[in-house]
């Protein structure tokens, strides 16, 4: 016999609310409890669709649309095919190395102290573990932030570069997903979701992640590369140190 929770044992383990596993039972998303006089016990399988309920809204998908791919599940379609697809969901759109590390040894890569610690909590580049102890949010943005110290970036300036990114990245990646969910789920939706055209589906959602990353990187170094022209020639023309004539001009 698996675990079995009351909703208040399993609300503290999922990190939710016991209202939010009432409501998402009452919008279809989560199964009834097995009811033994008046308490409802739940069990591993109702945390791991909270999981799963969670993973997929922080990317952007709506409740409604969470409720269609479980509602499909529990009609019956063949398994392997929605779980592939929700496990394309839920996956991380990109593997990292955990990293933690104490107080003093984020003192003595960035500088600052225990308000740019608070700071970096504050914009989600950190997690605050307890004990001294914090985990990174990304290993590549902490290479990133590190090597802008080290030329000579104030740690003030970099972290809130970072809080800018932020809102930068999230307009971009609403772009990706409306796409997605305007020219490939929805158009799914209206064709009543056929099963066989599931694998197609998770085929396309699979291809986003390289599709989108490659498309933010080519723009932003094609952008690099104008912006330091424009830089170059504002910066070293007035000094004689750059031509500025146009080629074949005497």
């Amino acid at each position: 016999m698996g675990t079995e929770m009351t909703i208040d044992e399993l609300a503290r383990r999922a990190g939710v609310t016991s209202r939010n596993v009432r409501a998402y039972q009452e919008r279809g998303l989560l199964p009834a409890p097995v009811v033994r006089g008046r308490v409802g016990y739940y069990g591993d399988a109702h945390f791991a669709r909270l999981q799963h309920i969670a993973q997929l809204t922080q990317r952007g998908f709506s409740l409604a649309a969470v409720r269609e791919l479980f509602a499909a599940w529990e009609n019956g379609w063949g398994l392997a095919e929605v779980l592939g697809f929700e496990e394309a969901l839920a996956a991380p759109w990109q593997d990292e190395p955990d990293v933690i590390l104490d107080a003093d040894s984020l003192v003595g890569t960035f500088g600052g102290g225990a308000d740019t610690i608070a700071r970096a909590v504050e914009l989600g580049l950190l997690t605050d573990e307890g004990d001294g102890q914090y985990r990174v949010a990304s290993s590549q943005l902490f290479a990133a932030g590190a090597a802008l110290i080290e030329v000579g970036m104030p740690l003030a300036a970099v972290l809130e570069e970072g809080a800018q990114l932020q809102v930068d990245m999230a307009r971009v990646a609403q772009r990706f997903v409306a796409l997605f969910m305007d020219h490939v789920w929805r158009p799914y939706m209206e064709r009543g979701m056929p099963p066989e055209e599931l694998p197609a589906v998770t085929r396309a959602l699979e291809r986003l992640r390289p599709v989108a990353g490659m498309a933010v990187q080519s723009w932003l170094a094609a952008t690099m590369d104008r912006h330091v022209a424009e830089v170059t020639a504002e910066t070293l023309v007035p000094f004689g140190l750059v031509d500025q004539r146009p080629t074949g001009s005497e």
